[in-house]
């Protein structure tokens, strides 16, 4: 049986260490045909070299997750680190093939081809393409006949690779792909309940990696990967990593049912829920599921700017939610992202205003400056004709938008202004909190006890920190 290496190159353990969730999708879908392997950057004593030398695979897989950190103020690039502390040794390592995937590939394939030297790479999902590509190779097959192949120089795929059923995927199985060991105090077992988005944000690239229809996991099935999970490794925070995990309508609810009908206990958190469908009755269920806190993320509260951001909801719907979790007593933390096009002192002074109204005290506020412009968005086709970026100049470098009604250095003095007088309120380039203090936080967390979100336990000892109560 030949041997695949897929290689992991999220190094990052702050704010919390993200496990490998592709890869191991990936690995699973390879499993009854080739012998896999992962290797985990984020392990101790992780050698990529000694691992290669060990392992001596026929393929290499690379995936790239993270571009940069969208900061726009100090911001950090990762191409460097993915290009000389990956792909650079890997073709000194071994003479197999690089094929390259991921999220963060798929939205500049040909920038990473070249940066990295590649062979081939997967544009979109990679369970079905990426075996399929293996097979064309072995079988002196033409690989770019497979959706979603490339190759340096060939042109762009017609499309992604085709879209998979989820119902039909095996499930990661990350804790006996990897050592979890490492995961367990400070991150979270990721789960996927679905792919895609219909919706059309301005900004973001998710449809292009995943399309622009939701495909939903049955909830039996999310379910019982939650229960097998918890029955190898017993208690286990899990949290949803879809974009947004209550949309369409219904699916969150049929999931938040089926684990309270099994009566399970589970500790849940989630990514991004959409106010245009928070009801609280979804609230109650996700609190009778196990949510110990969620993320929300409207971007703004600013009614014109929710239009011109292409939001599918209200400053109404907004309210509606901020005041169910408040009274559901939930966790949240809430993101927003000032100098979108039309953006103004005015309308960053009602997503404040909201903020001091509705959200509560003890939630921290995460505030990004500037938009990263992505190929193939709408806040794409605005950058260009607002002279930020030149058509078909490449993104891979980091480029931010800022509405031209306020420019960068008079939104960054807005905003320094306003978070000054929020203790709960943090800029996006201060949200990875500082070693002693995320070490104090843990030494707390222990010695007391405490079940709150970690956000809640920072953030008081930054209040303390500032002088605050």
């Amino acid at each position: 049986m030949k041997k695949v290496l897929l290689v992991g190159s999220n190094f990052l353990r702050a704010p919390y260490p993200v496990s490998p969730v592709g890869l191991c999708m990936v690995a699973a879908a390879l499993a009854p045909d080739w012998q896999v392997r992962i290797f985990d950057p984020l392990l101790d004593g992780a050698d990529l070299a000694a691992v290669v030398g060990e392992f001596a695979p026929d393929y290499v897989g690379l995936g790239i997750r993270n571009i940069d950190d969208v900061v726009m103020e100090e911001g950090v690039s990762f191409v460097n680190d993915v290009r000389e502390r990956f792909a650079r040794p890997l073709r000194r390592l071994t003479r197999a093939p690089l094929i390259l995937g991921g999220s963060g590939f798929s939205i500049f394939p040909q920038e990473w081809l070249e940066e990295c030297e590649a062979d081939y790479g997967v544009v979109g999902e990679g369970e079905a393409a990426f075996p399929s590509l293996l097979a064309a190779l072995e079988r002196g097959r033409d690989p770019l006949a497979i959706p979603g192949v490339v190759a340096p120089g060939s042109p762009p795929p017609l499309r992604a690779a085709r879209p998979v059923l989820l119902d039909l995927l095996p499930f990661a199985e990350i804790d006996k792909r990897i050592d979890y060991a490492p995961y367990r105090e400070r991150g979270a077992y990721p789960i996927q309940t679905k792919r895609g988005c219909a919706r059309r944000c301005v900004y973001c690239s998710y449809p292009q990696i995943e399309g622009r229809t939701f495909r939903c996991r049955p909830a039996e099935s999310v379910v019982d990967e939650i229960q097998q999970v918890s029955g190898r490794l017993g208690d286990v925070a899990f949290e949803f990593v879809d974009s947004v995990f209550n949309d369409p309508p219904g699916h969150a609810e049929s999931i938040c049912w089926e684990i309270a009908q099994r009566g399970l206990k589970p500790r849940l958190r989630t990514m991004g829920v959409n106010p245009a469908h928070v009801t609280r009755e979804l609230i109650d269920l996700m609190v009778t599921a196990g949510f110990a806190q969620i993320d929300s993320t409207p971007d703004s509260a600013s009614p014109a700017m929710l239009q011109r951001l292409r939001k599918n909801f209200s400053r109404a719907d907004l309210e509606r939610t901020a005041t169910i979790v408040r009274e559901a007593g939930m966790p949240t933390m809430w993101f927003f992202l000032l100098g979108g096009p039309g953006e103004t002192e005015e309308t960053i002074a009602e997503t404040f205003a909201f903020i001091d109204r509705f959200v509560d005290p003890e939630d921290m506020v995460h505030i990004s400056e500037g938009l990263r412009i992505y190929p193939h968005t709408a806040l794409y086709d605005t950058a260009v004709k607002e002279g930020f970026v030149e058509s078909g100049e490449s993104l891979l470098t980091r480029h931010f938008y800022v509405s031209p009604e306020l420019g960068r250095e008079r939104l960054l003095e807005i905003v320094g202004r306003e978070i000054a007088t929020r203790p709960n309120c943090v800029r996006s380039s201060e949200s990875t909190p500082p070693p002693a203090l995320l070490q104090e936080a843990v030494r707390i967390r222990r010695e007391q006890g405490l079940t709150e979100p970690m956000f809640r336990t920072l953030l008081r000892l930054r209040r303390q920190a500032l002088g605050g109560v």
